[in-house]
């Protein structure tokens, strides 16, 4: 079965442009349901900041109650969805939903940059299969749009495809792949460019 996704509208992508929104919305999808205080811990916030972040999420279908957890006193969210899938694309038709997907980029850019250079600090003391099997790999192609297209399906069919009957063997753990696919900045004549 497919991974559940969720594809944003702009009000959507405005909400998670917000970096401790989407590291509320990304630490739910992977270490499962939490209350604000819990959240807010983790994330260094005050419980009622915290809060505030999750309505928002909650407002826009990121997440959900999680009724099944907790009691009366304690309300616990959870993912309502196990990825999320941004429609850039779309997100022309006006110039407030282009100037959203460009917030809700830079943030992920962010988050990203923030990964990597956690991993870059803690590489040399993870055990030596974990170095082996980790990579900072990049590769510069020549493409035309279609295949570029091509290319990254293939690449994100490969990563969604792959065999989850591993994943509780000991010596198993989190692994991330980050899937960045673009031309080269400063190499492709911008739309409105009069060069």
């Amino acid at each position: 079965m497919a991974p559940s996704a969720v594809t944003p509208s702009g009000a959507g992508l405005r909400a998670l442009a917000h970096p401790t929104r989407l590291k509320m919305l990304m630490l739910l999808r992977l270490e499962g349901p939490a209350t604000a205080t819990q959240l807010a811990q983790q994330l260094k916030l005050n419980t009622g900041a915290a809060s505030y972040h999750l309505r928002q999420l909650a407002e826009h279908g990121f997440i959900e109650e999680a009724t099944e957890q907790g009691n009366a006193r304690d309300r616990w969210w959870k993912a309502a969805h196990e990825s999320t899938r941004a429609d850039l694309g779309s997100a022309r038709s006006s110039e407030e939903e282009a100037e959203s997907a460009e917030a809700y980029l830079h943030t992920v850019a962010l988050m990203l940059t923030e990964t990597l250079m956690q991993h870059a600090e803690e590489r040399r003391y993870l055990p030596e299969p974990w170095q082996e099997a980790s990579t900072t790999s990049d590769w510069h192609l020549r493409l035309t749009p279609n295949r570029a297209e091509q290319l990254v399906d293939a690449l994100a069919d490969l990563i969604e495809g792959w065999e989850r009957d591993g994943e509780d063997e000991v010596g198993a753990a989190s692994f991330v792949v980050n899937l960045n696919a673009f031309p080269r900045p400063g190499t492709v004549v911008l739309e409105g460019d009069e060069r």
